[in-house]
């Protein structure tokens, strides 16, 4: 008892020392014409106290002067209030500053007073909250502890208006109760108006750039496997491209763009990097496609598109391709809440579109093409005994579906823990998360361990935050090979013998018994030697940010970034592998091959930001300045060994040596940028807005003699909803009218591109000395690649929930950078140039209209769509690349596939091919229109004209949204019109097929057999014929598909939150059917695939 009375009264005491420390505080101040909410900052500046007052309140003083000398804080705090009928009240190291009862309440009116307490959602207690009787002056201030009493005037309603800075109004009406108790949550502003562009934040409704903002939840509407997925079914301009080739392979980066490509693919040599990818910022640091691929959805808060000028011209000489801005999720304030989220996913292969021959037909279709007939009696005997083998094989019912055998429906699971808390102070939040990501292809997989620490601490006007995040990853490709080996195999074959062993061969062709045999090979036999093909990363990355208000308006954030990557690679196939079975002789103990990368990357990054805002009458301004300094370094060393004989030795100890004619590899490469960023946004009466931005940037990528490169951008926009002649129309929310114009930069191009580098020799030496030569030619003049971006557009909010966004675009892209042939006596084959300009000009539009919304029922339905057009031309090429044209044709080159040709006015994705008059019913072969329009027999390279484009004229998005109590229903379905294709299929699985392999079931129909047949393709022969590029096989693609369906139910409606805050259900089909004008193969060497979901989400 003792112990306690002695606490108490230290209490006491330390709590009037603090009252007196307070009342007795001495400070010096001199600031002239000043506003009474300027004086209370500069006070709380000088000292430990904090200052609770109503902004309203104090907005409406006249301007004073504070000049004081070492006085009194009391002497200070009444001359500053005198005459403002504010009053202040000293409790412990806390000053409120409150209204003073209205003098307007006769005395002699009967009256009633009203007690109460004020909280936050934590409950803890609110001191100086304004209470207000609605309608009138009468109010008081609320004391340190939230407590408040008021008396009003005794009345038939009640409306008391609770309020405070941060905090959502409250309006509560008083029905007699003897305390009231008040919750104010906190003032949280929605995503749709604020803009994130990774620098600096904007005010949507001021900002005249064309940008785009997805929530966490809009963005799981739509899937729940990556960002990247959810995003092409939200905005049309963000295309992911199909990959006709690798389909759903689990391990491939998607490549994307975002309104059109803006660089010519390479004549020759290869890019550091895809030159059309966006550029990813992460929490404020670029980050690669491959860790945003990665990313788990659920740290994910926000997505922001920048795609203008306006929006992008602070990246400069990163933006030309625009720009995706990432906001991870920041720990709220509050007790520990941890939430779960986990899915488990079933993914399906897709094989609709082969349509092959079962074993029968094979046999059929090989015997029409003549494989089993020759010349020479004893010959045809030989192969007819071979035919009739292999249709006894048939008729026993041997008719094998090759491409089901290296599949499986895969079943992954992804599991996100997250724990968060703290106080004003300080707050954690701790995010682990494991993502088994299953491929249909057998022994397929990609699993990512990922885990962050997020810990953010405030002192004054100081917030420190720092973030590190690391993630473990690794990709396993399938041992079963590629697919293409499976769906050229023939259906008579089997994959085991008569004991149910794996054959290792799985037939043979003779064309006599006096030539070699051909043999076939089973690509499942390989997948049991213990193959390895796999990738992994080890990514560390701590990200320290610092944020200090150093004024009312004055804002410095400073950010440090460093992220270490450490990757490897490894292929190992033994020599009793089948791509070594005919390695005989002295290469026999070279069989078998190892494979070995591995790099490190680092980034470093540092920036430092000023941030100002100033409001004053009607006008706002917010401005910025950013200096920013980035170093980007990666170094690897690889190696390729032979010699290991069988799968035990699966050691790269055990080779024999290294590749023929081979040595161990390695690079290292250092690009450094350093830049400064100004911005400024205005608006006058939130009606007239401006934004304007300058960057100059210095970078080591391009030449000596233009290392610096500047990039703008100015924008305006008004607001029209604002206009008197618009503002009271009820059927009109917002209509504001955007244009903007600026420049920007690409640079994802090889860091050494414009140096002369060198290599020692490794082989000779003179006078014992190791002599050097040039690698590549350096190029000082090579510029930076622009982009003129020039954008108008409007975003309109009409009648009731329907929003609409329509943005139409040009943007020029000159000093385009490419690798050009050199000639060969140059010692050189190829040679980085600034060689032409092209045009993207084009349009996307989205409408949302929320058609049905009932907050009783917690219901609503809503309609989505979008589209969009781009138009892509090559304005302007260099002598130098139509003379590389002019080569290729010269060369001689008869491709069996279109090209890629530069031509001015034509576009980079155009399909070019000769045109075609059909098959000649007499002969049987192609007839051909030249360039002149004169009928030919001869394919001429030379007579090459545009035959299509295989950009879609139009693409886009609808669906809907909509739920009931609870239960969501989200629908989205993706279209392409307009578009052309090159059907490689009909090329290669039906006219030009080898008869030894598998091929399309087309090839029983539309092809010549004898005069007179009119048909579409040529006659099918046992020897390969070759087609060149030709109008034939171009067609009109129109695309519909179902991209994804979400089912969902939140328990929030149900009596739980005594055991849970927060619990829902969700289903989700990605992928589910794909109708298309065009029948063709797709997933080529690794299938597509179609994804069920299965997932919880709860917090407790």
């Amino acid at each position: 008892m003792m112990k306690l009375c002695t606490c108490l009264l230290l209490c006491s005491v330390m709590s009037i020392s603090a009252n007196v420390r307070a009342q007795h505080a001495r400070m010096s101040l001199e600031l002239k014409g000043v506003t009474l909410e300027e004086v209370l900052w500069a006070l709380e500046k000088k000292s430990d106290i904090t200052f609770f007052y109503n902004v309203t309140d104090v907005a409406g003083s006249n301007k004073v002067d504070a000049v004081f000398k070492d006085a009194p804080l009391e002497k200070i705090l009444n001359d500053v209030l005198r005459g403002t009928n504010l009053s202040y009240e000293i409790q412990g190291k806390v000053v409120v500053i409150k209204r003073n009862l209205s003098s307007s309440v006769s005395d002699s009116l009967k009256s009633v007073t009203i007690n109460g307490v004020v909280k936050d959602s934590y409950g803890n207690g609110l001191p100086g909250v304004t209470v207000v009787l609605k309608g009138t002056t009468t109010g008081v201030a609320t004391a340190n502890d939230g407590d408040f009493s008021i008396t009003i005037p005794k009345r038939d309603s009640v409306v008391l208006v609770f309020s405070f800075v941060g905090m959502t109004t409250k309006e509560v009406v008083w029905k007699g109760e003897k305390m009231l108790s008040i919750v104010l949550e906190d003032e949280v502003s929605e995503m749709e108006e604020v803009v994130i562009t990774g620098i600096f934040t904007r005010k949507a409704e001021s900002f005249t750039g064309a940008a785009t903002t997805f929530k966490q939840a809009d963005l799981k509407r739509l899937g729940n496997q990556n960002i990247l997925q959810s995003l092409k079914n939200m905005d049309p301009s963000f295309m992911v491209m199909e990959n006709v080739d690798f389909g759903s392979d689990p391990n491939r980066t998607p490549d994307i763009q975002i309104r059109g490509a803006s660089s010519l693919p390479n004549v020759k040599g290869e890019y550091e990097s895809n030159p059309n990818q966006p550029l990813f910022i992460l929490d404020g640091f670029e980050a690669t496609v491959e860790k945003v691929f990665d990313l788990d959805m659920n740290r994910v808060a926000s997505v922001t598109l920048l795609k203008d000028a306006a929006a992008k011209a602070i990246y400069g000489s990163r933006a030309a391709n625009g720009v995706v801005v990432i906001e991870t999720v920041q720990p709220e304030k509050g007790m520990l809440k941890v939430t779960y989220s986990g899915d488990l996913n079933i993914t399906g292969p897709d094989l609709s579109s082969y349509d092959l021959c079962n074993a029968e037909e094979k046999l059929q279709v090989e015997w029409d093409a003549g494989r089993y007939k020759a010349y020479y009696p004893k010959d045809d005997q030989f192969r007819l005994e071979l035919y009739n083998q292999l249709k006894s094989e048939i008729a026993r019912g041997v008719d094998t579906y090759w491409l089901a055998k290296p599949l499986r429906t895969g079943v992954g699971h992804k599991h996100s823990l997250y724990l968060e808390g703290g106080d004003d102070y300080l707050r954690y939040g701790v995010d682990v998360s494991y993502n088994k990501v299953p491929g249909v292809m057998k022994g397929s997989d990609r699993e990512n361990v990922a885990g962050a620490v997020t810990l953010s601490y405030r002192y004054k006007s100081l917030v420190f935050r720092n973030v590190l995040s690391v993630t473990f990853n690794k990709a396993n490709d399938s041992p079963y090979g590629s697919f293409s080996e499976y769906t050229k195999l023939n259906p008579y074959w089997t994959p085991r013998d008569e004991n149910g062993n794996l054959k290792r061969v799985l037939g043979s062709f003779q064309k006599a018994d006096w030539q070699s045999e051909t043999m076939y090979y089973n690509p499942l036999y390989n997948a049991t030697l213990g193959t390895k093909n796999f990738s992994k990363y080890t990514e560390i990355t701590d990200n320290f940010y610092m944020e200090w208000q150093m004024y009312k308006d004055l804002k410095f954030i400073g950010r440090f970034g460093y992220t270490q990557k450490q990757d490897s690679r490894e292929d190992f196939y033994p020599g009793n592998h089948t791509k070594f079975a005919e390695w005989t002789g002295d290469n026999y103990f070279k069989r078998g091959a190892y494979y070995i990368k591995d790099g490190t990357n680092k980034t470093l990054k540092i920036d430092a930001t000023f941030n100002y805002s100033k409001q004053w009458d009607k006008h706002l301004l917010f401005a910025n300045l950013n200096w920013n300094l980035q170093q980007d370094s990666y170094d690897y060393h690889g190696m390729e060994a032979w010699g290991f004989l069988n799968d035990k030795v699966d050691h790269v100890a055990f080779a024999k040596q290294y590749a023929e004619n081979g040595s161990p590899s390695g690079d290292e490469t250092t690009t450094r940028e350093i830049g400064v960023v100004g911005a400024i946004n205005y608006s006058y009466d939130n009606r007239y807005l401006a934004d304007a931005s300058y960057r100059l940037s210095g970078s080591s990528v391009y030449g000596a003699d233009n290392r610096w490169g500047g990039f703008w951008s100015a924008g305006i926009g008004w607001n029209m909803h604002y206009e008197s002649f618009l503002k009271d129309k009820e059927w009109l929310k917002q209509l504001k009218l955007r244009a903007s114009m600026g420049y920007t930069g690409s640079q994802n191009f090889n860091p050494y591109q414009a140096m002369a580098t060198y290599k020692y020799f490794t082989n000779a030496e003179y006078d014992n000395i190791v002599g050097a030569y040039l690698m590549g030619m350096a190029n000082d003049k090579l510029k930076w690649q622009r982009t003129r971006d020039i954008n108008m557009g409007f975003d309109a909010q009409l009648l009731k929930g329907l929003t609409l966004r329509f943005d139409y675009y040009i943007s020029n892209t000159d000093n385009l950078l490419v690798d050009f042939d050199l000639s060969g006596s140059t010692g050189f084959n190829t040679f980085k140039e600034n060689l032409g300009e092209v045009q993207n000009k084009g349009f996307d539009a989205t409408l949302s209209w929320r058609m049905y919304d009932n907050t009783d029922l917690d219901a609503y339905f809503t309609i989505f769509g979008s589209i969009s057009h781009n138009k892509n031309k090559i304005v302007k090429i260099s002598d130098a690349l139509t003379k590389s044209n002019e080569a290729q044709n010269d060369e001689g080159v008869n491709p069996s596939k279109p090209y890629t040709r530069f031509e001015e006015g034509q576009s980079t994705s155009a399909i070019w091919a000769v045109r075609s008059l059909g098959i000649d019913p007499t002969t049987g072969n192609e007839m051909f229109l030249d360039r002149n329009g004169e009928k030919t027999y001869v394919w001429n390279i030379n007579d090459q004209v545009v035959c299509g484009e295989s950009n879609p004229k139009f693409q886009g998005n609808f669906g809907f949204n909509a739920e009931y109590k609870g239960i969501s229903l989200n629908c989205s379905f993706s279209y392409k019109l307009g578009g052309d294709y090159y059907n490689q299929t009909l090329v290669d699985r039906v006219e030009n097929v080898d008869i030894q392999y598998n091929v399309d079931r087309r090839v029983f129909t539309g092809t010549w057999k004898e005069s007179g047949d009119v048909t579409f393709f040529k006659k099918i022969t046992d020897t390969p014929t070759t087609t060149r590029p030709t109008d034939r096989f171009v067609e009109r693609q129109n695309e519909l598909s179902l991209a994804s369906l979400n089912l969902s139910y939140d328990f929030r409606h149900l009596n739980i939150t005594k055991y849970v805050e927060r619990l829902k259900l969700s289903f989700y089909m990605t992928d589910v059917f794909r109708v298309s004008s065009v029948k063709t193969e797709r997933g080529l060497e690794y299938p597509f695939a179609r994804t069920y979901s299965l997932g919880l989400q709860a917090t407790f």
